[in-house]
């Protein structure tokens, strides 16, 4: 192969892979200047690359929210480091993959195996990035909000570009109200989830499990006060009491007047009609990591 040729060859493969002149150079001399079988060469080198990368901690990244009429995706896609986080072929995987969610329904497996723009799985695309980029990415949650029947808002907040950012909200309200009567609460309902971090909608949906540890934890730390038994179980009660009502949503402060709840703003606007919270999804990039 002459080496007009050569460079040719390694000049194609870089652009169809992004992976530097000499990987791609090893490639065509093992490959015998075959372009497919040398894909295929850098293909099974990134994976192995991949795999080490694995064990690296991905905390960083974006959230990327998909919309379409009244359905909505949300995506949590990690990076190692911020700075990946804002490079543009990052951007636009989180993107695109946000646009797939809506397509299969927000089903981890469905979108995994989905082709992208690329004719390749998301899957393998994840792996194609992971070898070019050279850190571990990480798909790590999806969530998918496509009623019909009820409304559905977005917030994204410190957005880089629309859509994406570094937190955001999803939101579905079922009411008999016209939505350009609801769109402005709607969307302010959606900042306050961002803001407050509530856990669940209401007592009832609160985890027990995160119940019992605060129980727990409040108990053990009165027990050091030297108060009688009967005091401390009224004080035990009311702390966790307050706790619930600030990581409840319905029980929250209503971030726009402190002095009333979420629950007594949806009354004051409700009125005569209907008014419901059916669900929300609230995604922090590494929160949990």
């Amino acid at each position: 192969m002459s080496s007009n040729n050569l460079l040719e060859k390694v000049k194609q493969l870089r652009e169809i892979t992004g992976v530097g002149f000499k990987d791609c150079k090893n490639a065509i001399d093992e490959n015998d200047g075959n372009i497919e079988k040398s894909i295929d060469y850098l293909r099974k080198k990134g994976i192995a690359k991949a795999n080490k990368r694995m064990e690296r901690v991905a905390a960083e990244g974006l959230i990327c929210i998909g919309e379409e009429n009244n359905k909505f995706s949300m995506i949590e896609i990690n990076s190692e480091t911020d700075f990946v986080g804002k490079n543009n072929e990052f951007i636009e995987f989180g993107v695109e993959l946000s646009k797939i969610v809506l397509t299969k329904s927000g089903l981890m497996k469905d979108v995994l195996n989905s082709e992208m723009k690329n004719k390749k799985t998301v899957n393998n695309s994840l792996i194609d990035l992971i070898a070019k980029i050279g850190e571990k990415i990480t798909l790590r949650r999806v969530s998918y909000f496509g009623n019909d029947k009820i409304y559905n808002f977005s917030y994204v907040h410190s957005s880089i570009q629309t859509n994406v950012g570094k937190l955001g909200v999803l939101l579905s309200i079922e009411t008999n109200k016209p939505k350009d009567d609801i769109m402005s609460f709607g969307k302010q309902l959606a900042m306050h989830i961002a803001a407050s971090a509530p856990l669940s909608l209401d007592k009832k949906d609160l985890d027990s499990n995160i119940l019992k540890k605060e129980e727990e934890i409040i108990t053990e730390e009165l027990k050091n006060t030297g108060k009688d038994s009967n005091i401390i179980s009224k004080i035990a009660i009311g702390k966790l009491n307050k706790f619930i009502n600030d990581n409840t949503l319905l029980n929250q402060e209503w971030i726009m007047e402190p002095k009333k709840k979420v629950k007594d703003i949806i009354k004051e606007i409700a009125g005569n009609d209907k008014i419901i919270i059916k669900e929300f999804k609230r995604f922090k990039v590494g929160e949990g990591v």
